[in-house]
């Protein structure tokens, strides 16, 4: 009989079937859509994990070799969780040996690692888990305060749009239920139960939305692919990315599948629940919804209304007061969606503004190409002369850094930076105090000779290869921000010499010092602002290394090669040198890096461009469901709300009036989230330029006004159209009829 009755009913109400279907296409749509590029986001992540770390969750540094690392591998074999267990070749030793492991059950991974540990008698230095790799999987080390939680972050965030679906579609089940609550009252008059009525509501909300769930899953998977492959078009001159292939699983679409039909279920179960606990009686006329009541207090937006509007302000808040729970998902959706989208585009016009300010605009005339040969020592080196033969080479510098300290006599100070109270006063923490003055970290940087006599003429200097330079200049923090610093002498102008000393202030010798100086090599280097940098030439280095008066290395060494062009130069021309100057390293058997300074700044800029397309389109898509919600309200309660006209109208108001206070609800739920967002944002902002010490000037030269515009025309138009549509529908009826009605409430 239920089946009869559901088929019938259907039959009948086209309209509330269109609805239901819509709802649930979207749904399905939206969670696919989420879930398929939360996937294949997670999936590319694996694989560059897997590609650039390796496939091992744990790696043990083993002190033993031969019959003992033989035993030692025997005794991890022996662990239950334990799948693989691989010596690693290349990080092994003469002395020590690197076995790497892979687990059955990664949630055990730690928990077997502790007692591999203690059967091994390790120390937790030489056990090492790939927390990296782990967590994508949500396995995190216990003992890790802050875990990585890029995987919960994006499960957050499909839950709290799961969420969101729910709200929208128990706002359009509600709509068509609440059309055919006078056949329920019928029901109920006759002996049908609460339970038989949510049954029946349940299956025709399963029969309806069973082909659209199915449809607006393959459409939202479909939607994904294309997303990747615009992502992979935007991308594809990112240099070392690997293009992303849309994959599914068998369990995600199953998931996603699941997760809509559980969706539809629980926001069709919410209203019919509460729809079949009215009384018949109430049912039989067709009682207008609860939540339609105006509220008893009056709004502070009803207040505002009525002394800007009168009468008519007064109803259009009643109105939006009454439907203040069928409107709080657009009311939040729009918010929020807003507040994203005008704080993301602030922050990245922010964060543009200061990388150009303190990178690509402070280095531009400091270098065009730049290579990077990592485990080469400077002395090695032999390609310095062919480098500054290259086509379009103007200057050439090769150098490399090391780490070392001073032995800093406390009166060697500068009388500037005595008068402002010393190293400790301006360094804080960072100031050192040894044997009565201190030990400042002193950052080596060794030029090839030929460009630390050029750089000494530049300087002012002696031009010698017996002595270094001192960048004699310290960040007077007291005094300027780190925007626009001010510097002091860092110690006396007379000073002829160092006392160089390692990381632990053991003396190393006197380094003479051909002069000091304010400026540093044009080079693309931060220096620390409380050291004292040293300049050296690659002769002076040597003849140190050959006494064996260097300090012990603190890095890896690394030789790095700086090339300027010509003024001006274009990125084709920076593309041409840096492939000059790989295929002269590639032919010399040098392995490294090499990087131009045009192409860094244009891949920086996609990079942003495409962060910003993300977020928007998660903006948009929280918009689009705030406005869905709208447009199932002005469209959906379309038999209610000619009741509520058709009152109005008897007391006298006119067509015209009645036609504003559609536009007066709409204006306010539409300039609502703009008028709180844009406060918001502009303090939002203002906290931002007072943390970076950026100039407002600046800002409000770029200030993204275009795109917030737009988006707010956007939400305007949609909402207009929304009650231009509604007006349309209610008022196009003739409610006098409704006067004639005596079930009229």
């Amino acid at each position: 009989m239920w089946k009869i009755f559901s088929r019938s009913d259907l039959a009948h109400t086209p309209a509330a079937v269109r609805t239901m279907a819509a709802a649930a296409l979207a749904a399905s749509f939206f969670l696919a859509l989420l879930c398929g590029l939360f996937y294949n986001a997670w999936a590319y992540e694996v694989d560059r994990i897997l590609r650039e770390e390796g496939s091992w969750q744990a790696r043990l540094t083993l002190p033993c070799t031969g019959a003992a690392l033989t035993e030692s591998l025997e005794t991890l074999e022996q662990f239950a969780q334990v799948d693989t267990v691989t010596l690693n070749g290349e990080l092994s030793g003469p002395e020590r040996s690197v076995v790497e492991l892979t687990f059955r059950d990664r949630a055990a991974v730690y928990e077997t690692l502790e007692a591999i540990r203690v059967r091994l008698d390790l120390t937790e230095g030489q056990v090492q888990a790939h927390d990296t790799l782990l967590s994508r999987y949500l396995v995190t080390d216990p003992r890790d305060p802050t875990p990585p939680l890029l995987l919960p972050f994006l499960l957050g965030v499909w839950g709290v749009m799961a969420l969101a679906l729910v709200l929208l579609l128990r706002n359009s089940f509600e709509i068509t239920m609440q059309a055919r609550l006078h056949r329920f009252g019928i029901l109920s008059s006759v002996g049908a139960t609460p339970r038989q009525l949510r049954l029946c509501l349940l299956q025709e909300a399963a029969a309806v939305t069973l082909v659209p769930l199915a449809a607006g899953t393959l459409l939202g998977f479909a939607a994904g692919w294309g997303v990747l492959a615009a992502v992979n078009r935007a991308a594809a001159d990112l240099p070392g990315r690997q293009p992303a292939v849309f994959r599914l699983h068998p369990l995600v679409v199953l998931g996603a599948l699941l997760s809509a039909l559980l969706t539809v279920l629980v926001s069709a179960w919410l209203p019919a629940r509460r729809l079949s606990r009215i009384p018949p009686l109430e049912a039989l006329r067709g009682a207008a919804r609860a939540d339609l009541v105006p509220h008893r207090q009056t709004s502070l937006t009803t207040r505002l209304l009525a002394a800007c509007f009168g009468i008519r302000g007064e109803l259009a808040g009643n109105a939006l007061s009454a439907r203040k729970k069928s409107l709080r998902i657009a009311r939040v959706s729009l918010l929020l969606s807003f507040l994203g989208f005008t704080a993301m585009l602030c922050f990245f016009t922010l964060s543009g503004i200061s990388t150009r300010l303190t990178y690509f605009e402070r280095y531009q005339d400091a270098w065009d190409v730049m290579a990077t040969l990592p485990d080469t020592e400077l002395g090695d080196f032999s390609l310095t002369d062919a480098l500054a033969a290259l086509p379009g080479v103007e200057d050439c510098t090769v150098y490399e850094k090391q780490q070392a300290a001073v032995l800093l006599p406390a009166d060697a100070q500068s009388p500037e930076l005595q008068a402002a109270g010393g190293l400790a006063a301006l360094a804080g923490s960072d100031a050192v105090p040894r044997q009565g003055g201190w030990l400042v970290e002193a950052p080596l940087v060794v030029l090839d000779d030929a460009s630390f006599l050029h750089f000494c003429e530049v300087a002012g200097l002696p031009a010698s290869l017996d002595g270094a330079v001192l960048l004699n200049r310290v960040w007077d923090s007291l005094h300027s921000n780190f925007r626009s610093r001010q510097y002091l002498p860092f110690v006396q102008s007379g000073t002829a010499s160092l006392t160089l000393a390692d990381a632990d202030g053991a003396p190393l010798g006197e380094l003479p010092l051909l002069g000091l100086t304010d400026t540093p090599p044009n080079l693309r280097e931060e220096y620390d602002q409380y050291a004292l940098v040293l300049f050296w030439p690659q002769s002076l280095w040597q003849a140190w290394g050959q006494e064996n008066r260097l300090p012990a290395p603190a890095r890896d060494p690394e030789v790095l090669v700086r090339l300027l062009g010509r003024e001006g130069i274009s990125q084709a021309e920076c593309e041409e040198l840096q492939a000059a100057v790989s295929a002269l390293l590639d032919g010399a058997g040098y392995a490294g890096t090499v990087e131009n300074r045009l192409t860094e700044r244009a891949t920086n800029d996609r990079m942003i461009q495409g962060a910003e397309g993300i977020l928007g389109a998660f903006c948009l898509l929280l918009a689009s469901i705030g406005l869905a919600n709208v447009f199932l309200n002005t469209l959906g309660f379309v038999g209610q709300r000619r009741r509520e006209f058709a009152r109005y109208l008897s007391l006298g108001m006119t067509p015209r009036e009645l036609r504003s206070l559609f536009w007066i609800e709409g204006s306010v739920l539409a300039l609502r989230p703009l008028v709180i967002t844009l406060p918001l944002t502009a303090g939002l902002v203002a906290l931002m330029l007072r943390a970076s010490y950026l100039d407002p000037a600046l800002f409000l030269a770029e200030a993204p006004v275009l795109p917030v515009v737009l988006f707010a025309l956007l939400i305007l138009v949609s909402i207009a159209l929304a009650y231009a549509l509604g007006a349309r529908k209610v008022l196009g009826a003739d409610l006098t009829e409704l006067l004639k009605d005596d079930s009229l409430p």
